[in-house]
């Protein structure tokens, strides 16, 4: 049955439908971890300052984000650390391509996270740098 109007629909923008997203996926080395890439200075050998973190720095960095969406840490690009000066991390909404793979499940794992009509859980392993998004139609739970 195809919903009256399109905004009954939480997935009407998106390329995927909710079946592309329901269930448990875990998206591999993803997260920010204590192997993440940093920048050598090739003249001292050393990590600059700036790319030295922890990951529960990078945790609590993620978690001060102001927002109604839970964020990750992800890791930072050598080059960006490099160009900017910026720590080796990141953060993003849980569902963000860069951690899920495609921009069209970034758009359906927030249409879903937005709708009422699912719920959406995810846990975020720094240690193996696994990101675990699980959803469930909300009826069902």
């Amino acid at each position: 049955m195809m919903p009256e109007k399109p905004d009954d629909d939480p997935f009407h923008d998106c390329e995927l439908d909710p079946g592309a997203v329901l269930g448990t996926r875990t998206f591999h080395d993803v997260l920010f971890t204590d192997d993440t890439e940093t920048p050598v200075n090739v003249l001292t050998g050393e990590t600059p300052a700036h790319s030295q973190a922890s990951v529960e720095e990078a945790k609590a960095f993620a978690a001060s984000i102001d927002t109604d969406t839970p964020q990750i840490a992800l890791p930072a690009s050598v080059e960006t650390q490099v160009e900017t000066q910026s720590k080796p991390y990141t953060a993003a909404a849980f569902f963000h391509f860069k951690a899920t793979g495609s921009l069209e499940r970034h758009r359906a794992y927030h249409a879903a996270y937005d709708s009422d009509a699912f719920t959406v859980d995810f846990e975020a392993d720094y240690a193996s740098g696994n990101l675990t998004i699980t959803v469930e139609r909300a009826n069902e739970s």
